[in-house]
């Protein structure tokens, strides 16, 4: 920093460059990231120069790298740069999915992973920046989380407990336990003379300012890349992260607001979204996305989930019935229309863009009145897997923060997958070839969703598939409809792990089979 000189708009630091900045992070810090998928508010231009710092020195080495949601852009960026063994030691994420070779580095067990649901990693470094201990919360019981069913560690070498349970007032809660913060990294777009920084161009705020107070409660520096120096004071209501945060500044003009480019307006809600047009034609997911649908109400707080079920906002467009329902995903924004593939996460036309942590609150709070989110695995107890799929790692995410604070929840995908070759035919669904992957199973590789817990707790959940529909009972899954055109016996019963109840399943709505428009 350098001593403010004279008027109001002085200048009281100087930007450094992003090799400087990382030049002073010692071996065996402990890294807080903010970014999400697409390269929403990623700041890697600093993350590069640090991937670029350990293959020149060896250092630094031994990190560890916390993250509440996927960095990355599935190839080289994000915390693909530091995905080298002996660079990181631990890895406390919540999706993963972004980041292949991180991915690879886990599976040959070479880094000590751990995945937590995103919103709760989101939460504790904002508890470790007020110096409290730790985050006490009911998400994650009952899941792979829960250290009576792992504790969030998936390789051999993550051995240390870092969730533990408690009782308080004669409930069970979890407690993800504190960690000092040595450095945080995080992006805004622009930065005022005086150090403040804003994001208010991006398509999120995320989780920066609680990263960042993380590492300066805990005496550590906070990195931050901007894209503008700007000459005049941000309007104090648009600064999200306060200058006395603010340690190193590195200016990377070439800063894009997302991978798909330099800056929309709809993205950051600067420009109301410019009409909604349908992102999938399939007939079959839109199928699955209609029947989810459905199970929304006018009125409704709605978050939506990555691939199928993102499609319900598709299905409710079709209906018309978008403007009867609130949009919320947990990026911190609602409203506006959610962009769906390699941008999820951001929205056209936003109406509210706060920051994620704030979000994870809400969700803690109940504010959602359902959800509709994806689905790999379903076991007889109703209990969903999406975060270990094939033995792999992907991480929750905010599935479990959203689907455990949801008192409806709705899963969405094929009956079955991989070769899943289906069709609609004269209103009717011909199954061509089966898919080789079963997702009803005896069960579950990995809890992501207690259907234990929510019957417990009196919540429901319907499990949508082309071919049928199920819901959560006190006694089990229920099959509920089929498809026209399928057969219990021979379509649904020999591929799945066990046997749902079998009452008197009435066919799906005749009207989910409709073509779908070429433009909505």
């Amino acid at each position: 920093m350098t001593h403010p000189g004279p008027g109001a708009a002085a200048r009281r630091w100087t930007p450094t460059t992003a090799t400087r900045a990382v030049s002073g992070i010692a071996p065996g810090s402990t890294i807080a990231l903010t970014g999400s998928g697409g390269g929403i508010l990623e700041p890697d231009t600093v993350l590069k120069a640090l991937e670029e710092c350990f293959l020149a020195t060896g250092s630094p080495r031994d990190l560890t790298i916390v993250h509440a949601l996927g960095i990355g852009d599935r190839v080289r960026r994000g915390t693909n740069h530091l995905a080298h063994k002996g660079m990181v030691k631990r890895v406390i994420g919540g999706h993963w999915t972004w980041s292949p070779t991180m991915i690879e580095l886990v599976r040959n067990d070479e880094i000590e992973a751990y995945a937590w649901p995103g919103g709760a990693i989101s939460q504790l470094l904002r508890e470790i920046g007020a110096r409290r201990p730790g985050l006490v919360t009911a998400t994650g019981l009952d899941t792979f989380v829960d250290p009576r069913h792992g504790g969030g560690k998936f390789t051999p070498s993550a051995t240390e407990d870092l969730v533990e349970l408690l009782t308080l007032d004669g409930r069970e809660y979890l407690r993800y336990k504190p960690f000092p913060v040595d450095v945080a990294i995080v992006r805004g777009d622009s930065i005022d003379p005086s150090g403040n920084v804003t994001c208010s161009g991006e398509a999120a705020q995320l989780d920066a300012l609680a990263v960042a107070q993380a590492a300066k409660a805990c005496g550590g520096r906070v990195i931050v890349q901007v894209k503008n120096l700007l000459d005049r004071p941000i309007d104090p209501r648009l600064v999200h992260i306060p200058a006395v945060l603010v340690d190193d500044v590195v200016h990377a003009p070439a800063q894009w607001q997302t991978y798909a480019g330099e800056f929309d307006p709809q993205l950051s809600g600067d420009a109301a979204n410019a009409g909604f047009r349908a992102t999938n034609h399939d007939p079959i997911r839109m199928l699955i996305a209609r029947r989810a649908a459905s199970e929304v109400r006018d009125g409704d707080i709605l978050n939506v989930g990555f691939g199928v079920s993102a499609l319900v906002v598709d299905a409710l467009a079709e209906q018309d019935r978008l403007d009867d329902v609130t949009l919320a995903i947990e990026q911190g924004l609602i409203d506006g229309i959610p962009v769906s593939g390699d941008l999820f996460g951001a929205a056209r036309g936003p109406k509210v863009v706060h920051s994620s942590t704030t979000q994870f609150d809400l969700f803690s709070g109940g504010m959602l009145d359902v959800s509709c989110l994806g689905m790999a695995e379903v076991d007889v107890t109703g209990a969903v897997n999406v975060s270990k799929i094939g033995g792999g790692i992907v991480g929750p995410g905010g599935f479990i923060d959203i689907s455990q604070n949801s008192p409806r929840a709705v899963f969405c995908g094929t009956f079955t997958a991989r070769g899943l070759d289906v069709e609609i035919v004269g209103g009717e669904l011909v199954i061509r070839r089966e898919g080789s992957v079963p997702k009803f199973v005896d069960r579950v590789d990995q809890v992501t969703y207690s259907g234990a817990l929510a019957v417990r707790e009196g919540r429901e959940a319907v499990y949508v598939t082309e071919r049928a529909v199920f819901v959560l009972t006190r006694d089990g899954l229920e099959l509920a409809e089929i498809a026209p055109g399928i057969d219990i016996d021979r379509d649904i019963l020999p591929h799945m792990g066990f046997r749902p109840i079998i009452k008197n399943p009435r066919l799906m709505d005749a009207g989910l089979f409709a073509p779908v428009a070429v433009h909505i």
